[in-house]
């Protein structure tokens, strides 16, 4: 008895420690990482983007920068690159364009991206949306306070948070069935759209894309939604889990 105990404690200990080093594997370590902004101001691509940028080179990422779609269009540099972080609200994307990012994605490399600038980006092309897992449609009442629910509280992007609030714009999605939601909110239907009360709509969720990983969040408007501690923090490892 005392043997198989000693063994099924030493099995607990090799488990906790493996689970240890798991967590502090650094995804980021020697990854390129692409930022490409643009778009609708409105969304403080750039303010955004530079909140994000400091964390990333502080993991250790390589990261470069670009305010034009056309870099999706360099093939030999879109192979180099391990994780695409995109910011760019509305505006158009040509074909050549969308080809290039969504047979990157497909190829194996992440995408991550939140609100407007990855789920409000590129309106007419069914693409970039079937690889995204949804678009957004409307933002009933615009900057107004609403609550995110923790749905998945066993996945490395939202383990350890608990419920917690917003003051932004709560994004109404048409979404993907096949994605894996793992955060969501409730709308009241008190801004203007009775219908919707009781509607519960996923705010974070991820998803394959052929080879790749695509991670995405409504939350956070405008950069200093990122003061959100939960919102910051879910987006950081949403990014992470992005890079394989």
């Amino acid at each position: 008895m005392r043997k198989i105990l000693f063994t099924l404690c030493a099995a607990v200990a090799l488990m906790c420690m493996s689970c240890k080093t798991t967590a502090e594997v650094n995804t980021l370590q020697g990854k390129k990482v692409l930022l490409v902004y643009g778009g609708w101001d409105g969304h403080q691509p750039k303010e955004c983007m530079a909140l994000l940028r400091p964390w990333l080179e502080s993991r250790g990422a390589e990261v470069v920068t670009s305010e034009k779609l056309d870099v999706y269009t360099d093939k030999a540099f879109m192979q180099t690159v391990d994780l695409t972080v995109q910011c760019w609200t509305m505006g158009q994307i040509t074909g050549e364009q969308e080809k290039g990012l969504t047979e990157a994605v497909r190829d194996g490399m992440g995408l991550a991206g939140w609100h407007g600038g990855l789920g409000d980006a590129f309106r007419n092309n069914t693409d970039y949306q079937f690889m995204v897992g949804g678009q957004w449609v409307a933002h009933p009442g615009g900057i107004i306070d609403y609550d995110v629910d923790i749905k998945d509280k066993k996945d490395p992007v939202t383990r350890g948070l608990k419920r917690f609030h917003m003051k932004s714009e709560q994004y109404y999605m048409h979404v993907d069935p096949s994605v894996k939601v793992l955060a969501t909110t409730t709308f009241n239907g008190e801004e203007g759209s009775p219908w919707i009360k009781g509607v519960v709509m996923p705010v974070v969720w991820k998803k394959s894309y052929g080879s790749g990983r695509v991670f995405y969040s409504s939350l956070c408007h405008s950069a200093s939604d990122f003061e959100v501690p939960e919102a910051l923090e879910i987006m950081k490892r949403g990014i992470e889990w992005a890079v394989k």
